[in-house]
């Protein structure tokens, strides 16, 4: 199993490319085996799409990878806690275990306003881990915000 702040680190390099790119800065990897397999950082405004979180490009990427669409086995890491379409692809993939930084007290549904991940009512349930690199993944956000509500 790769370092969790190793790849949080990774996760964290795509969430400033989302900063640096205009978008919220999310970023997230997926590991398997050892390896990243998956990284990408949030593009919605990019992209002009909704679902264009870093997550869910991030898990169409793995899905490449290993030619699969199911991710049983792998590891994704978020620098925020994953909302509940994410989350809800999170659990549809198959992925294992999901790695979070920074929790989301409006929109996070692994545990911070909803618990989908954990939801026994759902077919499957997934491995959360809140708080690594926490402080880090939350400043970065809170960077973003500040800078742009000054820019009005």
């Amino acid at each position: 199993m790769p370092d969790p702040e190793a790849s949080m680190k990774a996760a964290l390099e795509e969430a400033r490319r989302a900063a640096e790119a205009g978008e919220v800065p999310v970023g997230a990897v997926v590991t398997s085996g050892g390896r990243i397999i998956a990284r990408s950082h949030n593009q919605v405004e990019t992209l002009h799409d909704a679902t264009a979180h870093a997550e869910m490009l991030a898990l169409t990427q793995a899905a490449e990878a290993v030619g699969d669409w199911r991710l049983e086995g792998a590891t994704l890491f978020v620098t925020l806690e994953p909302c509940a379409m994410c989350t809800g692809a999170i659990l549809l993939a198959r992925v294992d275990r999901v790695v979070y930084g920074a929790a989301d007290p409006v929109a996070g549904a692994c545990g911070s306003v909803l618990n989908l991940a954990a939801d026994t009512r759902l077919p499957r349930q997934v491995e959360v881990e809140g708080g690594v690199m926490a402080r880090e993944c939350g400043e970065l956000l809170k960077r973003f915000f500040k800078d742009l509500r000054e820019q009005r």
